[in-house]
């Protein structure tokens, strides 16, 4: 399985929290070549292979969902009024082109330098955004409705050094990575596993919440990105870098038996990998899966990130790829308890 492939696909498709019908459609589609596939009540994808008569069962948890924005209003010029639907970097909308679901493409409008008196110097907050699709309201209702949601325009690209670009790498290339886990390990014989591409962690975590109460799993993988080194950064992520593995995380909320198998299953490979401490929450979908009904083991796997929650997000497909080779080699050697 390429994983560039891969991780281009996921991104090219829409997604935003709430509505990650397309891009969960691409994903089931790479899942169904290998594993039995549902879409639960939530809109989360759920696949199954390994061993299903196995005592063990571990969930492979990674969110569908990406940032993106909603229409709140449509003014009589045909301007359109949005709101944030997740994190959004307000600092990165000056003039990014949003689309439609069928292709519309509209601006985000800007006073120009000549017009201003550099009061709009900073970033403006969501509040005060909107949106120029160059049509009427007529025109533009013809292509939008209140509730709807907008993504980045931005495509996926080829960087220099193996490096790619692209809105939603946050978390399309966690969801890439446990889809090429699973392919690795869909004749496992010690664990039934259990892949859940989950919706809305952007917004609320439902999809891993509802996702892993209703497996009840043993285990569970989490797979997110995280930060990686940039210039202004500092601290520990200033240590972390693009090729040089995935980020294994130690947190109170984790589970240390699993966390010291896999640091101990990738100095056994030799596989690069990086540390990843933190002192309270993941701010992941760990932290809902691990309280699940009386308690999920849950670990968490990173990929590195730069210019996370903007529309030119950058990673190293090969962080994804050993990702995967990670979480199989864990399940294919028995897990912690081996």
């Amino acid at each position: 399985m390429n994983i560039q492939e891969l991780i281009f696909n996921l991104c090219a498709a829409r997604g935003v929290s709430g509505d990650e019908s397309a891009a969960a459609a691409v994903a089931a589609r790479y899942l169904s070549a290998y594993a039995d596939v549902t879409v639960d009540r939530s809109g989360s994808v759920t696949a199954v292979c390994g061993n299903p008569s196995a005592e063990k069962t571990i969930l492979l948890d990674a969110h569908l969902d990406q940032i993106g924005l909603i229409v709140t209003d449509i003014n009589e010029n045909g301007f359109v009024k949005v709101a944030a639907c997740g994190g959004i970097d307000v600092r990165t909308l000056q003039n990014e082109v949003f689309e439609t679901k069928d292709g519309a493409r509209g601006t985000v409008c800007c006073l120009p330098p000549h017009l201003s008196d550099g009061s709009e110097s900073k970033a403006e907050p969501i509040s005060k955004v909107w949106l120029d699709f160059g049509m009427s309201r007529e025109e533009v209702r013809e292509h939008l409705a209140i509730g709807d949601t907008l993504t980045f325009s931005e495509k996926p690209e080829m960087l220099l050094n193996g490096r790619i670009t692209s809105p939603a790498l946050d978390n399309r290339s966690g969801v890439a990575a446990i889809i090429a886990a699973g392919e690795l390990v869909k004749d496992a014989k010690d664990y039934k596993v259990v892949i859940l591409l989950s919706v809305q962690e952007e917004t609320y975590g439902t999809g891993a919440s509802t996702g892993a109460f209703t497996q009840e799993p043993d285990e569970a993988i989490v797979v997110d990105v995280s930060f990686a080194a940039q210039p202004d950064v500092s601290g520990q992520y200033a240590g972390i870098e693009l090729g040089n593995g995935p980020m294994i995380g130690v947190a109170p909320i984790l589970n240390r038996e699993m966390t010291d198998t896999l640091i101990a299953l990738a100095q056994s490979l030799d596989m690069p990998f990086q540390y990843e401490p933190i002192a309270g929450s993941t701010g992941t979908n760990a932290d809902k899966i691990a309280v699940t009904k009386s308690g999920v083991k849950t670990a968490m796997i990173s990929i590195p990130e730069r210019y996370m929650h903007t529309q030119s997000e950058v990673l190293d497909p090969a962080d994804a790829e050993n990702t995967a080779k990670l979480i199989a080699a864990y399940i294919l050697r028995g897990g912690s308890a081996a």
